[in-house]
């Protein structure tokens, strides 16, 4: 077993998403998450038919990998438990038994999932009567970046909106004294040296790497995996689409140093494990790694706010505006990290500031999210 450092324990016991149900809570703010599960419906489908036409397991292992929690964490578990009954009863096959993993990080909310799970069941019951077999849904905590299941356990592998998280943060972000290099940034921008975007893209192959190599000791030959995460169309890092929200993000905070209300050193100090990759690096770590085999992979345009027509009161105004929804749903995914390192007492102000800088910069542009989706098959 590998010893984690410091800086991926930070992130394995910091990092979650907001918990429970309330105003700022992520099962309340992932409609952009759900757009992104939505974009890979059919890869996920097609998926599922061609591990049972070409093997027809009595057991079939499923992971779903930063399962997070809220609605859509049993989205797609559902839409696979639909896919396998779907394909048993066209080729009138008995259904296998299938032991549903739901994987994320230590801290994550695995009770909203299991407060879930009746009615999950009772759905599945209603819907196929007898014809719904036996399904066992547990929570496997950890991170994906390592071995999680027994070997030669799994059929079929699913993570949406995970994989451009990072097991840390990159080295070499400081130099021999200790100053850091991507002064008032939160992740690369267009000012930041070019160390900086080399130490974010070697962080990325190692990490992906790692989960490649974890995923091909656990699967079966044939087995199949659909990844989908934020990335870029384009060999530049520093593209709109990947990095602008950090940039607004960022501004917000030295914002608030002009004003007396942040040390600049806060912000100096610190920096995203995250990476948004292009394709052809994703196909590199798959390729040199070699035990799987790219199928399709493609990439989508997604809305910053999840492109959800904005919901109005009885006169006509927004209830939010997009910036607002915007930030709400980045709170969602950050607080927990910005809030271990900023202090819990600046979050509204930011986020607010946050709001309004995105208001303002999508009134100006039409800047969106890139989506990469990739499946492959085990060699």
């Amino acid at each position: 077993m590998q010893t984690a450092t410091r800086k991926e324990m930070e992130t394995l016991e910091l990092f979650h998403m907001n918990k429970g149900a309330g105003e700022t809570s992520y099962a309340m703010n992932s409609s952009v998450q759900n757009t992104i599960i939505s974009c890979a419906e059919a890869w996920r489908k097609k998926a599922i038919v061609q591990i049972l036409c070409t093997s027809w397991p009595e057991k079939m292992g499923i992971a779903e990998m930063g399962c997070s929690s809220g609605p859509n964490a049993l989205r797609v578990i559902s839409e696979i438990v639909d896919g396998v009954y779907a394909t048993t009863r066209l080729l009138e096959r008995p259904p296998p038994e299938l032991v549903v993993h739901l994987n994320d990080l230590f801290a994550n909310d695995f009770n909203n999932i299991f407060a879930s799970l009746p009615s999950f069941y009772r759905k599945q019951r209603q819907e196929k009567g007898t014809r719904f077999g036996s399904c066992f849904v547990s929570a496997v905590p950890g991170t994906f970046y390592g071995r999680l299941f027994p070997a030669k356990s799994l059929h079929f592998v699913h993570s949406s909106s995970s994989l451009h998280w990072l097991s840390q943060v990159p080295g070499g972000l400081e130099d021999g004294s200790g100053r850091a290099l991507n002064k008032g940034k939160m992740y690369i921008s267009k000012s930041s040296p070019q160390c900086v975007l080399d130490a974010y893209s070697q962080q990325f192959q190692n990490d992906f790497s790692s989960f490649i190599a974890s995923r091909s000791h656990e699967m079966v030959t044939g087995g199949r995996m659909v990844l989908s995460f934020m990335g870029r169309t384009t060999m530049d890092p520093t593209s709109d689409h990947s990095c602008y929200q950090w940039e607004l993000l960022a501004r917000s905070l030295m914002t608030m140093v002009s004003q007396g209300l942040l040390e600049e050193e806060k912000v100096d100090s610190f920096d995203a494990p995250y990476y948004a990759p292009c394709m052809e690096e994703v196909k590199k770590v798959i390729e040199k790694e070699g035990s799987f085999m790219v199928e399709e992979h493609d990439a989508y345009e997604i809305e910053w706010d999840g492109g959800m027509e904005l919901q109005s009161d009885s006169k006509g105004r927004p209830f939010l505006s997009r910036g607002e929804r915007v930030s709400r749903t980045l709170r969602a995914v950050l607080e927990s990290m910005l809030e271990s390192h900023f202090g819990p007492h600046i979050m509204d102000e930011l986020f607010r500031r946050f709001g309004e800088h995105v208001e303002e910069h999508l009134s100006n542009t039409d800047t969106k999210y890139i989506n990469l989706v990739v499946s492959l098959v085990k060699l």
